[in-house]
């Protein structure tokens, strides 16, 4: 029981306020504390995330908590939640505001939240609108079109645009051989997908840099608040590197940010969410459990932005565009129709009908 509980503690990784300096020596007490400085390497292991996973939730809650306010402390109050109205940051403003009410929230109107998402962040207080420069068809029209996964579309691009047709970046993508010839197989385009370099359209992963990141990055330079986001490792292979790499609380990154859910599961969310009995955009419908007392909604699974197609070739059907048509047929005939997703969503051979 001893030896379990010393491991425990050393799982959870309790921080104290003071011990968020940016480079500082990591130590067997401290699992989240930089190497030098070097944000470039791994902080933590793939075992202690997934024994963070497993804790027990009030673990988890616990440990959230913490590092909201050693993240809170560490600026002096100066920090935002960013809120995209979805169950995630639902819980994360509900969490941090729960220690410290004061603190905003900031929401991007990309145009392509479900409008149910944008009437239910209508209904918190102290949350800032930010708007992109630029309208997505201005932006799949200049840069491409999200499909498959950001860092598919990002390979993508990459050759097919003048500034990627190098012998090297192109050979890697292609084979995963690099200049050194080590096979990394993360850096290479699947077989699969190689028919999108000659797709009758652009492919690009900007989509989300030009209408959400750089809104959150013009605001953040402007009021110089630092966010908490609601991002789970669990989420995205890149998403688990992030965390990996940085811990919860990234001080080390060109634009800091607090993750302090990110070792947290989507049961876990809807655990708070129930606990606590926090309502969600009526566009997920209502939160049930299965036989196995999973939690599900009976309406849609996730509330990102509705004309993105990341990911949409690995969805049982009914589809989030199968599902669009249903539930926002006025929408879906825009971007199927008007908008020009049907040749993309033909040429990827996924269903929307």
């Amino acid at each position: 029981m001893e030896l379990a509980l010393h491991r425990e503690d050393f799982v959870m990784g309790y921080e104290t306020a003071h011990d968020v300096s940016e480079k500082t020596t990591r130590t067997s007490s401290d699992p989240e504390k930089k190497v030098n400085g070097n944000s470039k390497k791994n902080v933590l292991d793939t075992w202690i995330l997934k024994t963070r996973q497993k804790l027990d939730f009030k673990y988890k809650l616990a440990m959230s908590r913490l590092r909201i306010k050693a993240w809170y402390e560490h600026y002096n109050g100066d920090v935002h939640v960013s809120f995209s109205g979805g169950k995630d940051s639902t819980v994360l403003l509900h969490m941090v505001r729960e220690m410290y009410p004061e603190v905003p929230g900031v929401f991007v109107d990309t145009g392509l939240e479900y409008p149910e998402i944008r009437s239910f962040v209508k209904q918190f207080d102290n949350i800032t609108f930010l708007k992109p420069k630029m309208p997505f068809h201005k932006v799949v029209e200049k840069y491409g079109w999200p499909v498959v996964s950001k860092r598919i579309a990002q390979y993508v691009r990459e050759i097919t645009t003048r500034t990627g047709k190098n012998e090297a970046t192109r050979k890697l993508r292609l084979t995963g051989i690099g200049p050194d010839g080590r096979y990394r197989p993360w850096g290479r385009i699947p077989p699969k997908w190689h028919k999108l370099l000659d797709a009758p359209f652009k492919v690009s992963e900007k989509c989300c840099d030009v209408m959400k990141k750089a809104p959150f990055r013009q605001y953040e330079k402007e009021t110089g608040g630092v966010p908490f986001v609601g991002m789970m490792a669990a989420e995205s292979r890149n998403r688990q590197l992030l965390y990996l790499r940085n811990g919860c609380n990234a001080f080390d990154l060109k634009r800091p940010m607090s993750t302090p859910m990110a070792f947290w599961l989507n049961q876990d969310v809807f655990e708070y969410l129930t606990q606590h009995e926090l309502p969600i955009a009526e566009v997920y419908g209502q939160i049930r459990q299965d036989l196995s007392c999973r939690y599900y909604t009976t309406g849609v699974r996730s509330t990102g932005c509705m004309f993105c197609a990341f990911g949409v070739h690995l969805e049982h059907e009914p589809n989030r565009f199968q599902l669009m048509k249903r539930t926002h047929p006025k929408i879906w005939k825009y971007v199927i129709d008007k908008l020009g997703m049907r040749e993309v969503l033909d040429f990827i051979e996924v269903p929307y009908e």
